[in-house]
């Protein structure tokens, strides 16, 4: 379990070689102006192979309503990184899983939505297959489905516009990991 002096409203500022820097309240990171800083992404599948995709809330600051990955989130200082994404997956989606891995862990991105708001996040992205059912919290998710991994690896290369650029970017460089174990 975490700490209870971790301070889940804080995020980990970045330098230009994504070394920790300082801490920012995670309201504060999300703007016209983003400060690099730690993130990370997670997808998850079922016991069919399949991927979990999940639609944004509509009430997100960036690419709000948009089809993405699992689940993302942020470590909160002084938090380990696995810990991170247990928590974040019970919070957004109310679920445990088994078998978290990190499939890619030098992954970054900077990427501007409609509205100008930017990302600009170191984001290991981590793997587990779903152990509980799934809780969605409303206002993290708007919807949720099921996709053959193939299905969204072919939804990347032709409907790019249609997913956040973080998981159009992810799912290639994931797909070459998977394969490699035999997984996808």
């Amino acid at each position: 379990m975490p700490s209870t002096s971790i301070r889940t409203d804080e995020v980990v500022l970045l330098d230009e070689n994504d070394q920790p820097i300082g801490t920012a309240l995670r309201s504060s990171v999300h703007g016209f102006d983003t400060p690099r800083h730690l993130a990370f992404s997670c997808y998850l599948f079922d016991d069919r192979g399949r991927v979990l995709l999940t639609r944004r809330g509509l009430t997100k600051v960036a690419w709000p309503g948009v089809w993405t990955n699992s689940c993302c989130g942020h470590p909160a200082p002084g938090e380990a990184a696995e810990d991170a994404v247990r928590r974040r997956l019970a919070d957004e989606l109310g679920t445990v899983v088994t078998g978290l891995e990190l499939a890619l862990p030098d992954f970054g991105y900077r990427a501007v939505d409609a509205s100008g708001v930017v990302e600009n996040e170191f984001c290991p992205v981590w793997v587990a297959r779903l152990a509980g059912p799934l809780q969605p919290d409303p206002g993290e998710v708007a919807e949720l489905t099921w996709v053959a991994w193939a299905d969204l690896v072919a939804m990347v290369e032709a409907a790019p516009a249609l997913l956040s650029p973080w998981c159009v970017a992810q799912v290639p460089l994931l797909d070459s990991v998977l394969a490699k174990v035999g997984a996808a």
